[in-house]
């Protein structure tokens, strides 16, 4: 596992909401989704992002924009314009003051605004759940930040044009590993940026000792691993590696190795149906009781407690 793939583990959409937003100048949606993630490509005209707290982003053809949830925000063709939709939870749309929308911007297969022919298109992405791996990401990024044309140039914009609006057998599906790849070839350009803060744990993957042990962790987190075993893989002394890894990452060995575990498991409890003894044996632990104690510690929740507020997608 490379350092992009490390960083990236997690970007897997399922079901995820994807519309060609089209419209004519004024125009401002307010969304309070609160969804995890949301990428915003400008294909016509202009728009402006707008957090409620931060620095606004101005998108132009060809420039994208990603928006760390949950904190709401407003898209428009001006800052002063004021919205005349609100995007809710569940990809509920109304009016400001309350009232549904009823599908009266509804343009055809996912698109919605004015009309089709719109001055304005902007091509939407959004991940409707959190997995607990892909936090780690999400911790990553700041609330809010864009790419423009001269730093990056998106070669999937007209695949997602043509694909965004057919509505055949397993669409659903194309579309969710098209935003995957649109999602990770952003992010490769923003970490490639100076302005970007990568985690610490990324920029360890990059050490030749801490970047070894990282992978041999994330690439097996069944294996019973110690840090003098570890340290034995990396070819440095148990006290050289914990010292290293402490100061590059920012936390112990073995404490990074839980994490990595029970994050494993949170997402192994909401993508399926397997038993607690078998997610304990493919995270490294040796029984459901011992993976349960401590997933409760480190959620608050019993891990069949999870499974139940989370469910599977």
């Amino acid at each position: 596992m490379d350092a992009l793939a490390g960083l990236l583990e997690g970007p897997r959409a399922r079901g995820a909401f994807m519309i060609r937003a089209c419209f004519d100048p004024p125009w401002a949606v307010r969304i309070e989704d609160r969804a995890p993630l949301t990428v915003m490509l400008m294909v016509r005209g202009e728009a402006v992002v707008l957090p409620d707290a931060g620095e606004p982003v101005r998108l132009r053809p060809g420039d994208l924009a990603i928006a760390r949830g949950p904190d709401p925000y407003t898209c428009a063709d001006d800052p002063g314009t004021a919205p005349q939709a609100l995007i809710l939870p569940g990809a509920e749309c109304s009016y400001p003051d309350g009232r549904p929308l009823n599908g009266s911007m509804d343009l055809g297969v996912r698109t919605w605004g004015d009309r089709l022919d719109g001055g304005t298109v902007v091509l939407i992405g959004t991940y409707l759940m959190e997995g607990e791996i892909s936090n780690r990401l999400l911790d990553a990024l700041p609330p809010l930040l864009s790419l423009t044309t001269d730093v990056w140039q998106c070669p999937l914009t007209p695949l997602l044009m043509e694909e965004i609006v057919r509505d055949e057998p397993g669409q659903e599906v194309v579309l969710d590993r098209m935003l995957d790849l649109l999602v990770i070839a952003a992010l490769r350009a923003w970490f490639s940026r100076p302005e970007a803060k990568a985690p610490a744990w990324y920029a360890a993957l990059a050490d030749p000792v801490v970047g070894r042990v990282l992978r041999l962790m994330q690439d097996d987190p069944a294996h019973p691993w110690t840090v003098a075993s570890l340290a034995a893989k990396a070819g440095v002394s148990r006290a050289a590696l914990a010292r290293r890894f402490s100061e590059l990452v920012g936390e112990p060995v073995m404490t990074y190795l839980t994490g990595w575990r029970l994050a494993s498991a949170a997402d192994r409890l909401r993508e399926g149906n397997a038993t607690l003894d078998a997610i304990a044996r493919q995270v490294g632990y040796g029984s459901a009781f011992a993976l349960s104690s401590a997933f409760k510690r480190r959620y608050g929740v019993s891990p069949q407690e999870f499974r139940l507020r989370v469910g599977p997608p």
